[in-house]
């Protein structure tokens, strides 16, 4: 499907239609967390050490080196821990609280492919993580999924460098399952996996209600991402994309705004200075 519409930069046309909608979905992507001083360990600066990070990533590469895998994880979890939402995340959670004071049949979700956990830090109440979290692990045996915040998650992993040699670690000092001490892997999708069937139909059956879809700091290239937007254009949903650069997505976009995310998104969402200082 291609786009005939001439892409549109007019706030005031979007706001328009953004201030008649009551089904907004945000798909969010690495670009959102970016601007929190999160990196995005993708493209052609993707390294972590001396190791592509696609290539830590992976079932295959946590079964033949778990160590090395947790410790990727665990400095991820470490620098995340040390950011903060921006104003786009905010923005978001404000606007969530302000539609559902203005009425139940309104709603405001995001479907995000980051693993930061930083929209639920803003305060978001509805939040869709079609990847995972950082702070969620999944144990190889019994399948049991948790919950941890902790910092270091065991004390082998404490104090991750990004510049020191990679640590010898052994398997029985890496995370452990409480209820049956098998090995604990992060919740998180590797490269090479699917998504969970029930959060996949979960995003799919918002895509199918939504009657504004923003697309903030994505390129949407990845699957199911990618699909999502031509699925939302065939409807003739009206799309607004929030980015640095144009992507892929833009072909379906009714509107696109360039530039930073945690600049244009407050703006557009008419959430003024006061509201942010008034946040949490």
């Amino acid at each position: 499907m291609s786009n005939t519409r001439k892409v549109s930069s007019d706030m005031n046309a979007f706001q328009d239609l953004f201030n008649r909608a009551n089904k907004i979905v945000a798909l969010t992507g690495a670009g959102i967390s970016a601007e929190s001083g999160i990196p995005t360990f993708r493209g052609a600066g993707g390294f972590w050490r001396t190791y592509k990070c696609q290539e830590l990533a992976t079932p295959e590469s946590f079964a033949k080196n778990p160590g090395l895998v947790w410790q990727f994880y665990a400095y991820r979890r470490q620098l995340v821990s040390s950011k903060e939402p921006n104003l786009a995340h905010k923005s978001l959670s404000i606007l969530e609280q302000n539609f559902l004071r203005d009425s139940p049949q309104r709603q405001v979700i995001v479907v995000t492919q980051n693993i930061d956990e930083l929209h639920r830090r803003a305060g978001m109440k509805r939040v869709l993580e079609l990847h995972g979290s950082l702070f969620k692990t999944r144990c190889t045996q019994c399948n049991a999924v948790k919950t941890n915040y902790s910092i270091p998650i065991v004390p082998a992993l404490a104090k991750i460098e990004l510049d020191e040699p990679d640590r010898h670690i052994d398997p029985k000092d890496l995370p452990r399952c409480e209820k049956c001490t098998g090995l604990l892997r992060p919740h998180v999708v590797w490269f090479g996996e699917p998504l969970d069937p029930f959060v996949l139909k979960q995003a799919e059956g918002l895509m199918g209600i939504t009657d504004l879809l923003l697309i903030i700091g994505t390129s949407s290239v990845v699957y199911p991402a990618a699909a999502f937007v031509p699925q939302v254009a065939k409807r003739g949903v009206v799309i607004s994309e929030f980015n640095i650069e144009p992507t892929p997505s833009s072909e379906y976009a009714r509107f696109f705004f360039k530039g930073s995310c945690a600049q244009k998104l407050p703006k557009a969402l008419q959430i003024g200075e006061t509201m942010i200082s008034h946040w949490g």
